[in-house]
């Protein structure tokens, strides 16, 4: 299967800067798409950054201009560039996989433990 471990979270001050990483490991012969996720207490989880099947990048509008998703496709590595930070970033950031798996060749989903961010004003 695919385990995915995030890092880079923590606690900044509005207008600061973080940067999550997620690497993929496991049984699969490719990872096609891995994206950012967040989920704010009370709401419900939220596309923050990824890629289109074409490898355009995609944000959400609220993200956008502050945020840059990359991808180190040789360490099967995505990271979330997150500059400008607001108190509204608050969240737990999840890293989304989408894996072809080695053993049955099917497609499956997969997702991080979590990492907290908050941002104080």
């Amino acid at each position: 299967q695919v385990q995915l471990v995030e890092s880079g979270g923590g606690l900044v001050q509005a207008g600061g800067s973080l940067r999550l990483s997620c690497a993929a490991s496991g049984s699969f012969s490719r990872i096609n798409r891995m994206d950012w996720y967040r989920q704010a207490p009370g709401n419900q989880r939220e596309l923050v950054a990824g890629f289109t099947s074409g490898g355009s990048k995609i944000y959400a509008d609220v993200v956008k201009g502050r945020f840059t998703i990359s991808r180190d496709y040789a360490k099967n590595t995505v990271y979330l560039q997150m500059n400008s930070l607001q108190p509204e970033d608050t969240a737990v950031y999840y890293c989304h996989a989408e894996a072809l798996i080695r053993s049955d060749y099917r497609v499956y989903d997969y997702w991080g433990q979590g990492t907290q961010v908050t941002v104080s004003s």
